[in-house]
């Protein structure tokens, strides 16, 4: 089991003094992995319903703006030695591929091979239409394009590729990634699209759940499992190099006094309530869990960490070597 959180890139821990902080405690406390976030810009009005609410609305503080991921991760490369650090998710039709691909595999080879590139196609309308980015109603094909794309950079050398959306002539593309294979790719969603993807070119499936609508319970989770799996099987590929990660929220009730918690969805109670969540899906094969630290501020979400670390980690599996 592995277990990893979501950075803050946006609102008032999205600073270098606490992203500094909350980095190198991951990298103490031997968590798994770190996850950064996309939005290139923010249009002041939009129309496009978020798929992670139930009033459409992504709410949040763009007070200080949106810190751009793949420059985070080159910093955090930097911050830290052991633990892997990825995307959750980048928005793929948004970049270049290419440049995008390069970078990445540069960041790989810097980092000792700690890279992921969880995979999203976006669901923002206006920001595709100001970044002038492929037409959004065709963002799933230009991102399975893409992504094929990039796995040829970093596999074959020298690249040439012809698609529908982008051509590359035979071109020498070095550094190669550090990790054999490439950098592994994580699919975001639980669309019927994205159970396709995940099924015919992930190396994982990432989706995000108990948000409403979007809560993937158990039962749930397990029945679009199946439908990866299927598609893994058309395209001819064991389903089982296919692994399974879940992003949720993460809230531990205090040990003294009165032990309460939000009463919105997520991985929310005392340790032996999340122990029973963790369970649940370790039982459908799911082997990395990314948390949203619920605390607002730095204080709570370095000692929640620390508390996940001692009370509830142990009890699930050792702290991986």
């Amino acid at each position: 089991m592995h277990f990893g959180f979501a950075l803050p890139g946006r609102g008032p821990l999205a600073t270098p003094e606490a992203l500094i902080k909350l980095a190198e405690k991951a990298d103490a406390l031997r968590y798994s992995s770190l996850f950064v976030t996309d939005h290139v810009v923010i249009p002041t009005t939009y129309s496009s319903p978020y798929p992670y609410s139930t009033s459409g609305r992504f709410a949040g503080d763009w007070t200080n703006g949106y810190l751009e991921p793949l420059a985070l991760m080159g910093v955090l490369a930097g911050l830290t030695s052991r633990v892997k650090l990825g995307t959750s998710v980048l928005v793929i039709p948004y970049r270049n591929p290419v440049v995008t691909a390069k970078m990445l595999a540069t960041m790989d080879v810097m980092s000792g091979g700690r890279l992921i590139l969880g995979a999203g196609v976006g669901w923002m309308r206006e920001e595709f239409e100001t970044l002038q980015s492929p037409p959004f109603d065709e963002r799933g094909k230009v991102t399975d394009e893409y992504l094929r794309l990039m796995r040829e950079m970093w596999t074959k050398e020298p690249v040439q590729f012809t698609g529908a959306y982008y051509r590359l002539p035979s071109v020498s593309a070095l550094p190669k990634p550090r990790q054999k294979g490439g950098i592994p790719i994580w699919i975001g969603g639980h669309t019927d699209v994205a159970l396709r993807r995940t099924g015919e070119l992930a190396d994982a499936w990432h989706p995000i759940g108990m948000r409403p609508p979007a809560l993937l319970l158990p039962a749930e989770y397990a029945e679009k499992v199946k439908v990866i799996h299927g598609w893994a099987r058309k395209a001819g590929r064991d389903p089982k190099d296919i692994a399974l990660s879940l992003r949720v929220p993460l809230e531990l009730a205090a040990k003294r006094g009165k032990a309460t918690v939000s009463d919105q969805p997520g991985f929310r109670g005392g340790a032996s309530d999340v122990i029973r969540h963790i369970k649940s899906y370790q039982a459908l094969g799911v082997s990395h869990f990314v948390f949203d630290l619920a605390p607002p501020d730095l204080r709570g979400q370095l000692i929640l960490m620390e508390r996940f670390a001692e009370e509830v980690r142990p009890k699930v599996l050792r702290a991986p070597r």
